[in-house]
């Protein structure tokens, strides 16, 4: 006699011993989609899709197209080969631009690397009141970047608080040219990037300093090294890598400038146009009825060059870290 485990129905005598049958699977080979098509995820990957297509790598594909023609804003263009960017090179507003973008790369990138950081290090201490002071640096990040130009331009102007407070102090018996010379006009622009960016920053590197342990400043400690000491051999080598990810978008984003030339210099970009950039330049030449599409596109390519150029230069110093 068998046992038979209760609810376990029992073969007749006679009568063959029937298996359970198993579930089937889909098209798809998963048991799990037995209800469901094997594309029903990408129903819900198709609108992020399309805006990806529509609105980045439509647009991106189509100035490359541009850049080989002489489209201008109201007629199409026909196909010029590389004519566009032998007149790039030959261009001495190119190379003035050019020269402008790298040089706001040159100061404004070392800039946002440290300035942050200390100011990181300062916010850090968890003292009374410091949430406040971490809101106010924060603040101007928040803000409208042609708003924060319009407070610069207003402060750096001739008879701004800048030089009127020099010039009742005495320190200087003229207005200095804040906005005025080409020169000076882009050391300005430098500077409010350099003030709207550092909360921003700031912030990356909080997030890393948290992540350093306590117990290396303690022994630091323990064995009679200052602040400073500490402070460039603990906290640097700690949030180094996070150094080299500030760098790398800030100095995207110094090649991108534009507010800051355009709200503090005006139209023309300074006087004579001295203190454009290249994405200044490229609205300059595709603007307008008459713009030059085509030649403003080889602009955009070139400059899109130039920040790739950048970006894997901090990519290979990331890699170079890690290893």
């Amino acid at each position: 006699m068998t046992a038979t485990t209760p609810g376990t129905p029992t073969a007749r005598a006679g009568e063959p011993t029937r298996r359970p049958r198993k579930a089937k699977p889909d098209a798809g080979g998963d048991p799990g989609l037995s209800h469901r098509a094997w594309w029903t995820p990408y129903l819900f990957l198709a609108p992020g899709l399309v805006m990806v297509v529509l609105f980045s790598l439509w647009p991106f594909v189509n100035t490359v197209i541009l850049s080989f023609t002489d489209a201008q804003i109201l007629r199409g263009g026909s196909f010029v080969g590389f004519d566009n960017y032998d007149r790039a090179f030959a261009d001495p507003d190119f190379w003035v631009a050019t020269g402008n973008s790298v040089l706001y790369l040159v100061v404004v990138v070392p800039c946002l690397v440290f300035l942050p950081l200390a100011l990181a290090v300062l916010v850090q201490t968890k003292i009374p009141g410091i949430g406040f002071f971490r809101s106010a640096f924060y603040t101007p990040v928040i803000a409208s970047a042609v708003v924060v130009g319009l407070i610069w331009q207003w402060v750096l102007r001739s008879d701004g608080l800048v030089n009127t407070v020099f010039q009742e102090i005495g320190v200087v018996s003229g207005p200095i040219p804040f906005l005025t010379d080409s020169t000076m006009l882009l050391v300005s622009a430098m500077i409010v990037t350099v003030w709207k960016g550092l909360g921003y920053y700031m912030v990356f590197y909080l997030a890393a300093l948290g992540n350093v342990s306590t117990s290396l400043y303690e022994a630091a400690a323990i064995d009679g090294a200052g602040p400073v000491r500490r402070f460039f051999s603990i906290t640097v080598p700690q949030v180094k890598p996070m150094m080299l990810l500030v760098g790398t978008l800030s100095a995207i984003s110094a090649l991108r400038v534009f507010t800051e030339i355009y709200i503090l210099g005006g139209e023309s970009g300074g006087p004579g146009g001295g203190a454009r950039t290249l994405p200044f330049l490229i609205r300059q030449v595709g603007l307008g009825f008459a713009g030059e599409t085509g030649y403003a596109a080889a602009i955009s390519i070139l400059l899109f060059l130039l920040t790739l150029v950048f970006s894997l230069l901090g990519r290979r110093l990331s890699k170079g870290d890690e290893s």
